[in-house]
């Protein structure tokens, strides 16, 4: 058995799962404001113009989960109140 095979296996007997992140390490994720777009931005630097952070406890770590598939549907309006937004195509 290779060592690649053994992994896999291993993983898959213990439950772990490979859940693709939201950002790479050394970045936090943000959010438009008004629209559902986001983008991942280094830690030490403030969001670009345009974008926010999430809010606290609010925040997707991972693609799929729950915080990332409540964001698709809602955002953050220019007073920093939580809006909903049409679903996309």
């Amino acid at each position: 058995m290779t060592a690649l095979t053994a992994l896999t296996a291993a993983a898959l007997l213990t439950g772990c799962s490979f859940e693709d992140s939201i950002c790479s390490d050394g970045e936090y994720p943000v959010m438009t404001i008004g629209a559902t777009g986001s983008a991942c931005v280094p830690n030490d630097e403030q969001p670009p113009k345009g974008y926010v952070r999430y809010p606290e406890g609010k925040v997707p770590k991972h693609v799929d989960d729950k915080w990332d598939m409540y964001w698709r549907t809602h955002t953050l309006d220019t007073n920093g109140k939580i809006i909903t937004v049409s679903e996309p195509d």
